[in-house]
């Protein structure tokens, strides 16, 4: 498992950044070749699995972005999100979903499991990256291509940004879907997360076969 050296991520992490900075202007990144930016969704909910996106942007891509005023998707109203999503579809070089399943994040650990949706996000690309930049402060295990952690990456890397954006998207797409099928935990409104209705309504009718049972409020029994 490769890592860049250490001092760039020093770098990276505290180098102050502009509003309209990003880590691909920078020279900290030295990179030939493809970058793709993983982050993930999803982690803290009740219902539904851990997604990630993975999402590779051409050169050309990043100032159209810029302008669109590109940022952290939990930053963005649903109508923009689904607009950005859009328009990243259409300029990315390559751009994936991976994802890991209520049974996985029980089996493995919410931590676990969300490395492995990062995992298989990157793997399902057909273009291969130089180098992955992953949201947060873990390493994705067992991928084999260069790797290195951002902490608050989708402030701070375009690419993460974008993956941000599109693993959003297309978790909440599939939990408003699913919403028709378990019409009581109001999941319209809060995607699986942990809202008052959502708590109320496990102590009520208890849990779904989509809800994860390892987590404390899932274990209220009706």
């Amino acid at each position: 498992m490769a890592k860049t050296e250490q001092t760039d991520a020093d770098v990276w992490s505290t180098a102050p950044l502009g509003e309209s900075s990003w880590l691909e202007f920078s020279t900290c990144l030295g990179i030939q070749g493809s970058i793709a930016g993983i982050d993930e969704v999803g982690r803290g909910a009740l219902f539904g699995p851990v997604v990630a996106a993975s999402v590779i942007l051409p050169e050309q891509a990043w100032s159209h972005l810029i302008a669109a005023n590109i940022k952290d998707s939990k930053k963005l109203s649903s109508s923009r999100r689904t607009q950005l999503a859009q328009q990243i579809d259409g300029l990315a070089l390559d751009w994936k979903i991976g994802y890991a399943s209520v049974a996985e994040i029980d089996q493995l650990n919410i931590l676990q499991a969300t490395l492995l949706a990062m995992k298989r996000a990157v793997l399902k690309l057909k273009v291969k990256p130089a180098l992955c930049l992953v949201d947060g402060n873990q390493l994705v295990k067992d991928l084999f291509i260069p790797q290195q952690t951002i902490v608050k990456g989708d402030e701070r890397s375009l690419n993460i940004a974008a993956a941000s954006i599109m693993a959003k998207v297309w978790r909440d797409d599939l939990v408003v879907r699913l919403a028709s099928k378990y019409p009581m935990y109001n999941l319209e409104q809060n995607k699986g997360y942990g809202s008052q209705k959502h708590l109320l309504a496990l102590q009520k009718y208890g849990t779904s076969p989509l809800h994860r049972l390892s987590f404390r409020p899932c274990q209220i029994q009706s």
